[in-house]
């Protein structure tokens, strides 16, 4: 019995990316090419912008956590300013449209959250486990109209600096 709690624990410890390498999405890599539903049912589909206008997506780990409510609040805020760079802004988590829908309607959000529940979008993305372990990494990945990535910036507790460094780096 003391080896298959020993065991459980080895194969717990190495699924949770700490062996395992996974891909990660770099500066210069197109970005995926994936399809979402947001928080009012409708489908998301990243390459529908390729060639059209830049993207900024973030991916963060909680509706209604405090520093998540900043961060999505901060984008609110600077929406003019994406808007007048032409990007469209598009938030990530993993809860379902109906949290999305409810949070968005409560903060006023102009722009759409996506919900991978399955977490399918965050592996192809290459988000790794950020706070403790236990959440993934708040990250912001901006691509250009081609859809190529020309920026990605990761901090788990400065959720105004996403926002400032995606604003930054589409000026450039």
């Amino acid at each position: 019995m003391k080896y298959l709690i020993y065991f459980t624990l080895l194969f717990s410890f190495i699924s949770n990316n700490t062996f395992i390498k996974k891909k990660t999405l770099k500066v210069g890599d197109m970005l995926p090419d994936f399809t979402l539903v947001d928080g009012q049912g409708k489908e998301f589909t990243s390459s529908e912008y390729f060639n059209k206008q830049p993207l900024v997506i973030f991916f963060y780990p909680k509706d209604n956590a405090p520093v998540c409510t900043a961060e999505v609040c901060a984008f609110r805020d600077s929406f003019e300013e994406f808007s007048q760079l032409d990007a469209k802004i598009v938030g990530i988590s993993t809860d379902n449209t109906m949290s999305h829908r409810k949070f968005s309607y409560k903060n006023k959000l102009p722009y759409v959250l996506l919900s991978d529940h399955s977490k399918r979008i965050q592996k192809l993305f290459g988000i790794k486990k950020g706070f403790l372990g236990i959440m993934p990494e708040r990250t912001t990945y901006i691509s250009n109209k081609e859809g190529r990535i020309i920026f990605i910036f990761k901090n788990h507790n400065e959720a105004q600096l996403h926002i400032d460094e995606a604003l930054r780096a589409l000026r450039k």
